[in-house]
C-alpha cells in the first residue's frame, strides 16, 4: 500500500502571534498560535509546523512559552522551527512538546549541528528547512530545470529569506540526507504567500535527488496545486498557511479532493 501523503499547516509566528506574508515581507498578523492550532488538530491534519520567523534575523532564542501552549492543544506530530543553534535548544524544545526540530541557518553554518542532532535525537527528529529563489545566471553553466528563460538553477536563503548564501538547493538537499537529515522543508521563496501554486519543479528536482521525505512549501492557493506538488512534483507532503488562516478551504476539503483524484491521504 502506497504511503499516505500529508497535509501540513504552518504557522509563522512572529513575537507570538502568526503572520504571513508575500515573498517572505510584509508580515500581517493572521490569528493566535494555540487557537489556530487547535482548528487544525480537531479538522485532520496530519502535522503542524511552527516557525518562529525573527527569531534568526534578530539572533534570538525561540519563544518557548508559545511552544508549549501550541503543544498543549493538538494530538498530532507537531514540528518546531526557529533560532535552533545548539542540542541545547533543541532539547529544549523537544521538552516543550516538540515532536521535530527545523533547522535551516544554523544548519547552513555549521553543518556538523545535523549530524549532532540525528545522532542525539535520532533522524527522525531532524527536519532542515531550506528556503530558495530561483536564479538565471547564465555564466552558472549547469543548471537544474530548463526553462522558457533559459537554464535555472535554486539558490539557498538563511535568515529568513534575508541572506543569499550562493549554495544550490538540490545540492544541498543531498548533502543534508548524508549529514543525517530526516526530513526536508522545501520552500519556495518566489512562489511564498503568492496563492499561484507550488514550485513543482523545484520540489521534483530534490525530490529525485535524495530518499528522504520532502514538504512542499510556498504557492498553495487550491485543490488543484496539492495534487501537482504530489504527482508533478513528487512531494510526501505539502504545507500551506494563508488557504487555511483565511478560511479559503478546509483541510478535509483539500483532502477529499485529493482522494478523488487517486492520491492516498488519511480522512
Amino acid at each position: 500500500m502506497p504511503l499516505t501523503k500529508r497535509i501540513i499547516p504552518c504557522l509563522d509566528v512572529d513575537h507570538g502571534k502568526v503572520v504571513k506574508g508575500i515573498h517572505f515581507l510584509n508580515l500581517r498578523e493572521a490569528g493566535n498560535p494555540a487557537e489556530l492550532a487547535k482548528r487544525y488538530s480537531e479538522e485532520g491534519a496530519d502535522e503542524l509546523v511552527f516557525l518562529d520567523v525573527t527569531a534568526s534575523p534578530e539572533k534570538r532564542k525561540i519563544l518557548m512559552d508559545t511552544v508549549e501552549r501550541v503543544a498543549a492543544e493538538i494530538d498530532i506530530p507537531f514540528t518546531v522551527g526557529g533560532g535552533i543553534q545548539s542540542l541545547s535548544d533543541a532539547r529544549a524544545v523537544l521538552c516543550s512538546g516538540a515532536d521535530k526540530v527545523s533547522i535551516n541557518t544554523a544548519a547552513v553554518e555549521r553543518p556538523s549541528l545535523i549530524t549532532k542532532l540525528s545522532e542525539t535525537f535520532g533522524r527522525q527528529c531532524v527536519v532542515v528547512a531550506i528556503d530558495t529563489k530561483r536564479r538565471y545566471e547564465k555564466e552558472r553553466g549547469k543548471f537544474t530545470v530548463e526553462t522558457k528563460e533559459g537554464g535555472c538553477w535554486f539558490e539557498v536563503y538563511t535568515y529568513g529569506g534575508r541572506r543569499p548564501t550562493g549554495l544550490d538547493a538540490v545540492q544541498w538537499a543531498a548533502k543534508v540526507e548524508e549529514l543525517g537529515a530526516g526530513e526536508i522543508l522545501l520552500t519556495s521563496m518566489d512562489r511564498d504567500g503568492t496563492e499561484k501554486g507550488f514550485d513543482w519543479e523545484l520540489t521534483r528536482s530534490v525530490s529525485e535527488n535524495v530518499n528522504i521525505p520532502v514538504i512542499a512549501s510556498g504557492g498553495a492557493g487550491k485543490p488543484e496545486h496539492f495534487l501537482e506538488a504530489f504527482t508533478f512534483g513528487k512531494a510526501d507532503a505539502a504545507l500551506a498557511a494563508s488557504i487555511f488562516h483565511y478560511n479559503k478551504y478546509s483541510i478535509q476539503f483539500i483532502k477529499r479532493f485529493l482522494k478523488d483524484k487517486g492520491v492516498e491521504v488519511r480522512l
